[in-house]
């Protein structure tokens, strides 16, 4: 039990009692003793958007941890009531005001390095119109990089999801 979310799990959400452990399918889970409830922690949503811009790639600067003052790519949680893809959009608009056209899913990221937690990355391609990114909400600094010239990354998520589009490129895939 390593992830942050199964350790805060104390009490029971049903009846209240305090939360023991047992193995559950082949894991060591939170449980409850008294009505039987397990805790099953779902990995959290991230949404990234990839745009690209005269072969150049869309980074932010992090403001806040984790990965406070490295790069990554316009990305953040996806609300329960949203589709990951305009999650993707909304956070590009949040951390560098462009608005942005969301295209097809480039990949799903797992990841367990977050200290808030596991989590899936969803990266989406994306375009924009070609207006000039500004930093704000959590972006410390944005700008577009090229791929043999990146800045020091936040995420491994990240470095793969960018080596999976380079792959599209050198196949000819622009999309």
């Amino acid at each position: 039990m390593t992830d942050p979310q199964l350790q805060s799990a104390r009490f029971c959400s049903r009846c209240g009692a305090t939360l023991t452990t047992r193995t559950v399918g082949g894991r060591i889970r939170p449980a409850c003793p008294g009505c039987g409830f397990v805790v099953y922690v779902d990995p959290k949503v991230a949404s990234a958007a990839l745009v690209v811009r005269d072969g150049r790639v869309l980074l932010v600067r992090r403001r806040n941890e984790p990965g406070r003052g490295l790069w990554c790519l316009p990305c953040g949680y996806a609300e329960a009531d949203e589709p990951p893809d305009d999650a993707a959009r909304r956070e590009a608009r949040e951390e560098t005001g462009l608005d942005v056209t969301v295209g097809r899913l480039l990949g799903a990221y797992h990841y367990t390095d977050d200290p808030r937690g596991a989590g899936i990355l969803l990266v989406y391609l994306a375009r924009d119109e070609g207006a000039t990114p500004l930093a704000g909400d959590d972006a410390e600094a944005v700008g577009f990089f090229a791929l043999d010239a990146l800045p020091p990354l936040s995420h491994h998520t990240h470095v793969r999801a960018l080596a999976d589009w380079a792959m599209l490129v050198r196949d000819g895939d622009r999309s």
